[in-house]
């Protein structure tokens, strides 16, 4: 029997750099959703479209981004460096929304983080500031492995516990909330990947599985498995 695909809620991002003037997002996101079933549909930044998205959409993809969350999300006293946008209340209300009736959220970078800083994580503005790096981690180009805690969902997932990724971040989050699970860590410690147990499936990564997305590479298996569990979410 020929099963509907399942419509994923992506919200758009913004070009911060010219003031917001203008909604901006990789079509990568898309074309991965689309590649392994199911459908996708971008969301602007507006309240009022939450309670059309839980009802009509099987899962929640927040992109990257570069935006400035609440200060209290800062570790360390610092505070954002990144310009404000009017994404963060949208997308707050989104995750919330999507994580009280079990549906499945995807982070991804930024979204990642604030996966996490609504669950009790912290972050720190400027990881080379604050965190003891081996190695820049948003410089163009670069790569480094990640480990992946064996008991998780994502080596679940992937089926692997240390593989390569992409890296194009300067914030990063330097601990998790009570019920919020490290699942990868970087070879400098760096926090890469988070997952709440508890629900059906809500996992963030740090680096950006999309821009990855070829049918060999790990993040391939992760939009996969995001998908499949949207099938099941009405």
């Amino acid at each position: 029997m020929h099963m509907p695909k399942p419509l994923i809620a992506i919200l758009l991002d913004e070009n911060t750099s010219d003031g917001g003037s203008a909604y901006a997002i990789g079509k990568r996101y898309f074309e991965a959703v689309q590649r392994v079933g199911g459908r996708a549909i971008g969301l602007p930044f507006d309240p009022e479209l939450v309670d059309w998205a839980i009802a009509n959409c099987d899962g929640l993809l927040c992109p990257g981004g570069r935006f400035a969350f609440l200060p209290e999300h800062y570790a360390y006293g610092l505070t954002p460096r990144s310009p404000k946008s009017d994404r963060l209340q949208t997308e707050m209300m989104l995750i919330d929304a999507f994580l009280r009736e079990d549906k499945p959220v995807l982070g991804i970078c930024s979204g990642m983080q604030l996966l996490g800083c609504l669950h009790g994580a912290k972050m720190t503005p400027d990881l080379l500031e604050t965190e003891k790096v081996s190695t820049p981690h948003d410089e163009a180009g670069r790569r480094h492995n990640v480990a992946v805690e064996v008991n998780s969902r994502l080596f679940e997932i992937l089926e692997l516990s240390e593989f390569q990724v992409n890296t194009y971040h300067s914030e990063a989050l330097v601990s998790v909330g009570e019920g919020t699970t490290i699942s990868a860590r970087s070879d400098d410690d760096l926090i890469e990947a988070i997952e709440l147990p508890d629900k059906r499936f809500a996992i963030g990564v740090q680096w950006h599985p999309e821009r990855d997305d070829l049918p060999q590479d790990p993040s391939s298996k992760l939009f996969k498995a995001f998908v499949d569990a949207c099938r099941g979410a009405n």
